[in-house]
């Protein structure tokens, strides 16, 4: 089975489009509980089976396994810019300006983001669960590339699964932190929209609504197709956002589009 992703598809007014893929957990080497697509070698999965489904994704996306950089991710707001593969530091948000270079971030229930200059100077990946969304983790990624020369106003942006508001019931204490039409409640019962609160940190810093693309599936209802740390209690995989400042070709037929 080839591995599981959604895609960008490029862009029909002809600007820059990069490779901007969400993976499924679907098509890859791992045993359960973290089949089959993991992507993460920090949840007990093995090792040999994560390189493996790594370089099988990068491979169907035509980019280089060699080529990824990640980062230790902590919930927070902190931006890194790596110049090379491997491990960043530690941060919830990437950005690049080379095409050598293919950012990830992790997600097994958090919102990824992918970002993009539709000129083609500069890509983003943003991991965003709910602390690092009150942190402002969208708002400092979208700062960061306009420190970079990418105004707000020429970026594209993809959010993939999350944890929806059918599903991430909160607290008292969590929901304070939201404004309150972000917070849906049902009796003592409150869920949060993650991606909600992600688009007005957009809408609020210049990004244009109609730019934005939204994959729109909850990890949690679907565990044929997401990995989820809440559904499964932390026995799970993550699941990649990918994104290279590398023109995306045609979408091919197998593929499922953002």
């Amino acid at each position: 089975m080839d591995p599981g992703y959604a895609r960008v598809a490029p862009d029909p007014d002809g600007a820059f489009t990069p490779v901007a893929a969400f993976s499924t957990r679907r098509g890859g080497m791992s045993a359960a509980p973290w089949n089959t697509l993991n992507l993460s070698e920090g949840v007990g999965d093995d090792t040999t089976s994560v390189r493996q489904n790594r370089a099988r994704l990068l491979t169907a996306l035509d980019l280089d396994p060699e080529a990824v950089a990640w980062a230790t991710q902590v919930h927070g707001a902190h931006v890194l810019a790596p110049r090379a593969p491997g491990l960043a530091g530690t941060g919830d948000a990437l950005i690049a300006r080379s095409p050598d270079v293919v950012l990830a971030v992790g997600a097994a229930d958090c919102l990824p983001v992918l970002a993009w200059d539709r000129a083609g100077h500069a890509v983003a990946a943003v991991h965003a669960g709910w602390r690092g969304v009150v942190a402002g983790v969208v708002t400092q990624a979208v700062a960061a590339l306009e420190k970079a020369g990418v105004p707000a106003s020429r970026l594209g942006v993809a959010l993939g699964a999350r944890i929806g508001p059918c599903c991430f019931v909160v607290g008292p204490d969590v929901a304070s932190r939201f404004a309150k039409h972000f917070v849906r409640t049902d009796g003592e019962r409150r869920t949060v929209d993650l991606a909600a609160a992600a688009r007005a940190q957009l809408d609020a810093v210049g990004v244009d609504p109609s730019r934005v693309l939204d994959l729109g599936a909850c990890t949690a209802c679907d565990p044929d197709a997401w990995f989820s740390h809440r559904r499964d209690a932390g026995r799970t995989g993550r699941a990649w956002g990918i994104v290279a400042l590398v023109p995306s070709g045609p979408r091919k037929p197998s593929e499922t589009a953002v």
